[in-house]
C-alpha cells in the first residue's frame, strides 16, 4: 500500500491516498471549467444561462449528481489524513508540540501565499489554496483528539447548515430570495461583461471577483474546510482512506454512503431545474449529501483498486495525486487563460453545459499523460518543487528515475 522512499526527502507515499487526490485534482476542473468558460454566479443561480439543450441537461445532472461538491470535499479529506501524516511524522523527528506548530504552520503559510499568487497573479478567483492552507491550521489545533471526537467536530458545518435551515425555511423567504435573484443576476451581467470585454477589463474583472469573495464568503470556506479536513482526519485513523479496511465494510460504505447522498442529491437537482420561483429547501442538507457521496467515491475507489482491472486502470492516478499542485495550476493556464480569456482564445461564453464536461475530460486526459510523463524523469513537479523548496528552505532534488508503482500493483 506505500511507496518507500517516494518523496524527495525519502518519505514513503500511501498508494491509494494518491490516487483519491489524483481523481480528485481532475474533477475540481469539472466543476471550475464552467465558472472559467461562464458566469460564476451562473452556475447556481441560472444555470439556463449557460446552456440548457437536452445533452446539457445530461451533462448538468451527471455532473450535479457525482461530482458536485465531491472533488472539492474529498481533496479537503486528504488535506486531513495529510496533516496527520506530517505533523506524526514532525513528532518524531522532534521533541515537544512547539517544532509541530512551527513546520506545519510554516508549510501552510507559504501554500497561502501560493493560493493568493494563484488568485491574484494568474487570477483565478476561485482558488482553493489559501482556503484550505488557513482550514488546516484550525484543523491542526485537533489532530490530537481520537477519531471519534474528529468526526464529531467535523460534522459541524453540516448540523449548523441544518440548522439554519430548519429555522429559515420557517421564515418568509419571497422577498428574501427577490433581493437575491436582482443581485445575482446584476453579478451575472457583470461577469458576462468583463468576460465578453478586453483584455484589461478580463483582468480588472477577475481580480475583483476574487476579492469579493475574500471580503464576503471567505469564514464560510475555511469553516466547511476545516471541518471536512476533520472528517478526513477521522477516516484516516480508522484506516478507511488508506485502504486498510476489508471489501465487506467498504461496501457497507459505498452503499451507506449512496444511499444517503444520492436520494437527497437527486431531489436538490430536481428543485434547482423547477424554474417556478419557489423557495428552494434542498441547500440545508447538502453538506450532509457532499460527505455522504465522497463516502461512497472513496469506497467505490477503494474496491476498484484490490482488483487487478481497477488497479491496472487507476494506477495512472497515482502520477496525478503526485503532480496534484502543478495540475491545478496547469488547469488555470490552459483552460482559463488559453481557452476562455481575452489573451487566449477568448472562447468565453461559447461553450453550454455539454461542452464545458467535455473539455474539462479531454484537458484532464491531457493533463494524466502528462504527469505519467513527468514522473519518469522526475522525483517532484515543478510547483511542488517551488512550495517544498521554500518550506525547508532549501533546493530539493528534481530528477530521478521511475518512481512508479509497479504495473498491477496500484493500490
Amino acid at each position: 500500500m506505500s511507496v518507500p522512499g517516494a518523496e524527495p526527502d525519502g518519505a514513503p507515499r500511501i498508494a491509494l491516498l494518491d490516487i483519491l487526490r489524483g481523481i480528485a485534482i481532475l474533477g475540481i476542473l469539472l466543476m471550475n471549467v464552467s465558472e472559467m468558460g461562464a458566469s460564476m454566479t451562473a452556475n447556481w443561480s441560472d444555470i439556463r444561462h449557460i446552456g440548457w439543450s437536452g445533452a446539457d441537461r445530461m451533462a448538468w445532472w451527471l455532473r450535479t449528481l457525482l461530482v458536485e461538491g465531491t472533488a472539492r470535499a474529498l481533496l479537503e479529506m486528504l488535506f486531513g489524513a495529510g496533516m496527520l501524516i506530517l505533523t506524526d511524522r514532525i513528532a518524531s523527528a522532534s521533541a515537544g508540540t512547539a517544532a509541530v506548530s512551527l513546520r506545519y504552520g510554516w508549510r501552510n503559510v507559504v501554500l497561502w501565499m501560493f493560493g493568493m499568487a494563484h488568485m491574484m497573479l494568474l487570477l483565478w478567483p476561485g482558488d482553493i489554496l489559501h482556503t484550505y492552507a488557513v482550514a488546516a491550521l484550525l484543523a491542526c489545533a485537533f489532530r490530537t483528539l481520537p477519531a471519534r471526537a474528529l468526526l464529531t467536530i467535523g460534522l459541524s458545518y453540516a448540523a449548523f447548515t441544518l440548522v439554519i435551515g430548519v429555522v429559515a425555511v420557517q421564515q418568509p423567504m419571497r422577498p428574501v430570495m427577490a433581493q437575491m435573484a436582482e443581485a445575482d443576476a446584476t453579478a451575472v451581467r457583470r461577469e458576462d461583461a468583463f468576460g465578453h470585454g478586453d483584455r484589461r477589463a478580463w483582468v480588472e474583472g477577475q481580480r475583483r471577483v476574487g476579492l469579493d469573495r475574500l471580503d464576503s464568503d471567505e469564514i464560510v470556506f475555511v469553516w466547511e474546510a476545516a471541518a471536512t479536513m476533520l472528517v478526513g482526519a477521522a477516516l484516516f485513523r480508522w484506516g478507511i482512506l488508506q485502504g486498510d479496511w476489508s471489501r465487506r465494510r467498504y461496501r457497507w460504505l459505498l452503499a451507506g454512503g449512496y444511499g444517503i447522498g444520492l436520494p437527497l442529491r437527486i431531489y436538490g437537482a430536481w428543485e434547482a431545474t423547477r424554474f417556478d420561483g419557489r423557495a428552494q429547501i434542498a441547500w440545508m442538507w447538502e453538506d450532509v449529501a457532499r460527505l455522504a457521496m465522497t463516502c461512497g467515491h472513496v469506497a467505490a475507489i477503494a474496491l476498484a483498486v484490490t482488483t487487478v482491472a481497477g488497479a491496472r486502470g487507476l494506477r495512472p492516478f497515482v502520477a496525478a495525486g503526485r503532480t496534484a499542485l502543478t495540475l491545478y495550476v496547469a488547469q488555470t493556464l490552459i483552460v482559463s487563460w488559453l481557452i476562455f480569456s481575452p489573451f487566449g482564445l477568448g472562447l468565453y461564453g461559447a461553450f453550454g453545459w455539454a461542452w464545458l464536461m467535455a473539455l474539462a475530460l479531454a484537458v484532464n486526459a491531457l493533463l494524466l499523460w502528462a504527469a505519467n510523463a513527468w514522473l519518469r524523469r522526475y522525483r517532484i513537479a515543478p510547483v511542488e518543487w517551488a512550495w517544498r523548496s521554500l518550506v525547508e528552505l532549501r533546493w530539493l532534488p528534481m530528477r530521478c528515475g521511475n518512481i512508479l508503482p509497479p504495473a498491477g500493483r496500484a493500490g
